[in-house]
């Protein structure tokens, strides 16, 4: 039987029913009906046991993850990237302590891969008490740092790209200390998304040690990526580097300060805001970043729409909306802290 996602499966479909009302208590059976139907064409197409164990591992670890970090979510989050082998007496270790203590101290919470070094000197800064931990299995390092060992919010994850779903799709803001290729990694992916639009606006810290080890990569962005075409100046706006714990923090904090978050629909911006802005401010934004709106827009006050009716904890929030040309998402970056200086 070739199944289809409409209702057209006849005796399957009525086993379906069935099976999610005996199930009970099934939040947006329609979605849960799909991933039913997703998983029966899987078995009808796939007879190559690899792909059917990664893909049940994976939708496994997805909802695990989602069942640790959902009581949270009115809590915003920081994820901390950095070396495994940074030492707990090098100078940035203990600058990764008091930053995590810092945000921790304003009701953030901390998201490390759990691991040592860096990872470890988050947790430790934000408190067992305000980590999440999203750690993986490799056969050359060890399991969880001290403090997350046996920790509720521990994540054990057998493949790198559920892991780093979780670091970027829980998080609120993003510090990055110096590392390796895995910390480079992590970070490039966050620049991809963030440029790209394919994670929320958020800010973004590189925070450097004494040698300058951000300041370094600065150089190599300015003379081999921007001279040479490969990213856009705009694209600058979507990192900070400081070495300073102190700015790091208030960058991060200064980023929700009148801007809460983003809602795109087809070509529509919507920017939710923590207080409203007045006519004039508005009208400054439109003359500065005129790049953003499509042609003929304006940026409009407004309230929630309806595709937004899925958010109904954030229908009190004043709201911007403009057509947007899904193209400048640096400059968008821009944009919100533009908003967060009025």
């Amino acid at each position: 039987m070739d199944l289809s996602f409409s209702h057209t499966n006849e005796e399957v479909d009525r086993l379906i029913d069935r099976l999610l009302a005996a199930s009970g208590d099934i939040y947006h059976p329609e979605l849960v009906r799909e991933l039913l139907i997703a998983a029966l064409k899987i078995g009808q197409e796939t007879d190559y046991i690899p792909d059917l164990k990664l893909i049940n591992r994976t939708l496994r670890e997805m909802r695990y993850t989602t069942r640790v970090f959902a009581p949270y979510r009115d809590r915003k989050k920081i994820t901390i990237f950095g070396s495994a082998r940074t030492k707990p007496d090098e100078p940035i270790y203990q600058t990764c302590v008091r930053f995590a203590r810092l945000l921790a101290d304003k009701g953030w919470m901390a998201i490390t891969g759990g691991g040592g070094g860096i990872m470890q000197a988050g947790n430790e800064g934000a408190g067992s008490e305000n980590s999440f931990a999203v750690n993986i299995k490799l056969p050359f390092e060890q399991g969880a740092n001290p403090i997350m060992q046996r920790n509720p919010r521990l994540v054990t994850y057998k493949y790198f790209f559920n892991r780093k779903v979780a670091f970027v799709k829980e998080a609120d803001a993003v510090a990055v200390f110096p590392g390796g290729f895995g910390t480079l990694d992590e970070a490039m992916e966050v620049f991809t998304l963030v440029q790209t639009g394919k994670t929320s606006p958020k800010p973004l810290v590189l925070v450097d040690d004494a040698d300058g080890f951000w300041e370094q990569f600065f150089d190599f962005v300015k003379e081999q990526l921007l001279i040479k075409g490969l990213i856009s100046g705009e694209d600058f706006s979507i990192f900070t580097i400081t070495k300073d714990e102190h700015e790091a923090a208030q960058v991060i904090e200064n980023f929700y300060r009148v801007y809460h978050s983003v809602r795109f629909h087809d070509e529509l911006a919507i920017i939710r805001l923590n207080s409203p802005l007045s006519d004039e401010q508005i009208r400054t934004l439109e003359q500065e970043f005129p790049e953003l709106i499509l042609d003929g827009g304006r940026i409009e006050c407004c309230g929630p729409l309806e595709c937004e009716s899925d958010q109904p904890d954030l229908a009190q929030l004043p709201r911007l909306r403009f057509p947007f040309n899904h193209f400048h998402y640096g400059l968008l970056i821009a944009f919100i802290h533009r908003i967060n200086t009025f």
